[in-house]
């Protein structure tokens, strides 16, 4: 197994992070708030540790686990920080109501950090469309994932299999978009009757 950088030290930062360190990964948590990140590295165990924020990442894998509202402007603090890095964006830019989102084709926050990021580093949209409590649940489950350059899709399929999650390639970091959209579709089925202990997923017939 590998290391796997997150930024961040909120609930999905907790529950991937849980579920890496289950499945054998060495994680390690940056926050603009050391104490917090701290907290959850003793929490998640498992040699969890905690890196200096805008510091150089141990992992060549680097979850981006903030709001949408601050990840370009997380990426852009790190700077050549991240060069030769994997980002992996989890964000959903949803509007203040859940109605729709606030990026458009093109503007993906995935492409956002992919223009804010250093030219070598490589942007992977994937985990948005899971609910936290899915996730949590360590349950086999699907996961859509999208973004430019072969080798840097196969490395995080390869770490979402070793979570035991089928990794389901939608394409270029074009279809980020796409995907922050279905992050929205799966959010008005759980409010409106699904609940939320639903997953999207694709089945052949």
């Amino acid at each position: 197994m590998t290391t796997i950088s997150i930024i961040g030290s909120g609930n999905m930062a907790a529950t991937i992070g849980t579920r890496a360190a289950k499945h054998g990964h060495t994680v390690e948590f940056m926050s603009r708030d050391t104490a917090k990140a701290q907290a959850l590295a003793d929490r998640v165990g498992d040699g969890a540790t905690v890196g200096t924020f805008g510091a150089r990442p141990a992992g060549d894998i680097v979850v981006v686990a903030v709001l949408y509202t601050g990840a370009v402007e997380v990426v852009a603090h790190y700077g050549d920080a991240l060069a030769g890095k994997i980002l992996v964006d989890i964000t959903n830019p949803f509007n203040a109501d859940v109605s729709g989102l606030v990026t458009t084709p093109g503007t993906s926050v995935s492409q956002q950090l992919a223009t804010a990021a250093p030219e070598d580093a490589h942007v992977v949209k994937a985990f948005n469309s899971i609910l936290r409590g899915v996730l949590a649940e360590d349950k086999p489950v699907d996961v859509f994932f999208a973004g430019d350059g072969a080798e840097a899709k196969a490395r995080v399929a390869a770490f979402l299999e070793s979570l035991d999650m089928r990794a389901l390639d939608a394409g270029g970091l074009d279809m980020a978009h796409a995907l922050e959209w279905a992050g929205l579709l799966l959010v008005g089925l759980a409010r409106n009757g699904a609940g939320f202990d639903i997953a999207l997923g694709a089945e052949a017939l």
